[in-house]
């Protein structure tokens, strides 16, 4: 019996469908309930009550539940007394210039609240500078900060790659840039431009891909979120990474869209940073193992710079 299935099991219960926990936990429908499958044959109870309609937990489950319950409170205290560094946190925190929140930061937290239930998550959106301080100073457990490929990582932090995009023009459906297969610097400076305030990387990569040149007219924003906003508005077009605009609400609704910048753009990477330290609380572990499981699902490849 491993601890994980008593956690899935725990998640179905929350959700009250095995199709719900799956998509929490972001594992495939058959394989959780293989899991659980494989639990019920070691306890010699079905613990899910299986229709066409789909599998919620049967009596014998509820029943089991307190109990269940129990033993997960009881490794969270055997962690506890076992070393600090084993330590439950009841807040773990997280730093993001919101990069990949819809496909990425959100079903993160989403699993990690899953196996978690009493941990509380902070999500702080600031640039990079101030994620980077905080994290020096404490304030922050985790980072999630985009890097143009060739920049250099600052020390004294352990750096991961997460995902591994290129930069690409957001615009609104009706935009006649919406009908073209790449975006131009020129097509780019006849329309207004929704820019990232200085401190964001892709404040520093617009600068230098306009080269000097002004737009017909520009804003300034703070964050990805905003901007996309903007665009959805009709206020202009703006420049993110991939991987931070495929897959949004917006997008999914066809508020917005986006093309590829014509030429060889740079990847843009998407990193998830942490102090350099002996000891880590276990709830700050257990996010940062989640980022790396979820983003190779994602097809990313997880690895130190």
């Amino acid at each position: 019996m491993r601890t994980e299935q008593l956690e899935y099991i725990a998640a179905v219960t929350r959700l009250g469908s095995l199709r719900r926990a799956a998509e929490e936990l972001r594992l495939s429908q058959p394989a959780l309930s293989e899991t659980v499958r494989n639990l019920e044959r070691e306890l010699g109870v079905d613990l899910l009550e299986r229709k066409r309609s789909g599998a919620t937990m049967s009596a014998e489950g509820r029943e089991l539940l307190p109990h269940i319950v129990g033993v997960l409170e009881a490794v969270d205290r055997l962690r506890a007394a076992a070393d600090e560094r084993h330590r439950v946190s009841r807040m773990v925190r997280v730093g993001t210039v919101n990069a990949a929140t819809v496909p990425l930061l959100v079903p993160v937290v989403r699993a990690f609240r899953a196996a978690h239930p009493v941990t509380q998550v902070e999500v702080v959106a600031a640039q990079q500078s101030d994620i980077h301080r905080a994290l020096s100073e404490g304030g922050l457990d985790l980072g999630l900060v985009n890097h143009l490929d060739g920049d250099d990582v600052p020390a004294g932090f352990e750096s991961t790659r997460l995902l591994c995009g290129r930069p690409v023009v957001c615009v609104r459906p009706d935009s006649p840039l919406a009908s073209r297969p790449t975006v131009t610097v020129d097509d780019l400076l006849a329309e207004p431009l929704i820019a990232m305030r200085s401190g964001y990387v892709m404040h520093r990569y617009v600068h230098r891909l306009l080269d000097g040149r002004t737009p017909s007219f520009s804003y300034s924003t703070d964050g990805a979120e905003m901007g996309k906003l903007m665009v959805a508005e009709g206020l202009g077009v703006t420049v993110l990474p991939d991987f931070s605009v495929a897959g949004d609400p917006l997008e999914r609704l066809g508020t917005i869209t986006y093309r590829p910048l014509a030429g060889d753009t740079p990847r843009v990477l998407l990193m998830l940073q942490r102090r350099r330290a002996e000891s880590v609380p276990r709830a700050a572990q257990d996010l940062y193992e989640v980022f790396l499981r979820l983003a190779r699902e994602l097809g990313g490849t997880p690895g130190e710079r």
